[in-house]
């Protein structure tokens, strides 16, 4: 028999009501310290929250979760669309949660720029990790921020580290030039590549390429293989032209076959050994404390976004002064000046 709807508009206005409480920022830190999975999920939605209503609770939240001592590894994985992210980072998760790790996964996906919706579907990307009681999988949408990540992918990884994972995977949107923000936020970043893709003399240019601590030239199996292994020789000869990274590790390029599951304990022991080594010569430590510094600054210049364009006679200002300068009354630096000395002015 059917089971009936309790339409009473008492009971239906009680239930909207009790979705809409908050617990206390104590109550969901006690759950994630227990490694309850589902408190972790409410806490990262609400560091994820632009309610100003949240602000305070998730600013708790985030300092609770801080003063937990982790050893954690974060691992951040970009590349093109198309190069297999969520397969290689499914069959790497595998691989990781057999050792007895406990893996978080981190996934962005891109925000749309008219109706501002995302898909989320990274979990049907990675049905087998998603069913793995070790393993926990987190999909965010980028919103408006740019470089790769979500706006508050910094304190969902501490909120991961805090309930108990081992291993935190930062899957990007994709890759570019302005896609770089997680690598100020990761220990080790790895950049996904195809064979035969048209960017093999990409190697050459700077930018992405010489962030990356490792190059794993992916879906290198069948007829792929020799192709993928000559792509790696290219990288491998590409890098020589970059100078030695400050902690003295040379990024080495690796293939691998996520769909096979072969190249990825190779690459695996290649990240241990990097986290070793920044480990035993204290460059960890001191990449985090100055990761911690550039999360102040870019915390500011999100505020400082959001300050000015929130403000009344700012916005009413905006409005006069992009008419003008769609008619070509006055100049875009012009009009920049007017909205900072209006500004300045709301502030006094």
């Amino acid at each position: 028999m059917a089971r009936q709807k309790n339409t009473d508009p008492k009971n239906v206005a009680k239930v909207r009501d009790t979705r809409k409480v908050v617990p206390s920022a104590e109550s969901i830190f006690q759950g994630i310290l227990k490694g309850d999975t589902a408190a972790l999920s409410k806490g990262i939605t609400l560091v994820e929250s632009k309610s100003s209503s949240h602000t305070d609770q998730a600013n708790t939240l985030v300092e609770l979760c801080l003063g937990q001592k982790t050893a954690s590894v974060r691992i951040g994985i970009t590349g093109v669309p198309g190069v297999g992210k969520s397969t290689f980072i499914e069959t790497l998760g595998k691989n990781l949660t057999a050792l007895g790790k406990k893996v978080a996964v981190l996934a962005v996906d891109p925000s749309s720029t008219q109706h501002k919706g995302s898909i989320l579907g990274d979990k049907t990307r990675m049905p087998e990790l998603a069913k793995d009681p070790n393993a926990f999988i987190r999909p965010s949408p980028t919103g408006t921020s740019l470089g790769g990540v979500a706006g508050s992918t910094r304190e969902a990884i501490v909120l991961c580290e805090a309930a108990g994972y081992e291993v935190v995977l930062v899957e990007t949107v994709g890759v570019g030039q302005s896609e770089t923000m997680v690598h100020s936020m990761v220990d080790f970043f790895l950049l996904l590549k195809l064979s035969g893709a048209g960017d093999e003399l990409q190697g050459i240019k700077r930018g992405i390429i010489e962030m990356a601590d490792a190059i794993a030239i992916n879906k290198a199996d069948g007829n792929q293989l020799k192709m993928a292994q000559l792509a790696a020789a290219e990288f491998q000869r590409a890098l020589q032209l970059y100078p030695p990274k400050e902690n003295g590790w040379v990024p080495t390029v690796v293939c691998c076959s996520a769909i096979e599951n072969t190249g990825i304990v190779p690459l695996w022991d290649i990240i241990n050994d990097y986290i070793t080594q920044a480990r035993a010569s204290g460059y960890l430590v001191t990449k985090r404390k100055l990761q911690n510094k550039q999360w102040l600054l870019q915390t500011i210049d999100t505020h400082l976004k959001l300050a000015f364009y929130g403000n009344k006679a700012v916005a009413a200002t905006l409005k006069e002064l992009t008419e003008q300068i769609m008619e070509n009354k006055i100049s875009a630096f012009r009009a920049t000046d007017l909205l900072m000395k209006r500004w300045k002015k709301e502030l006094k």
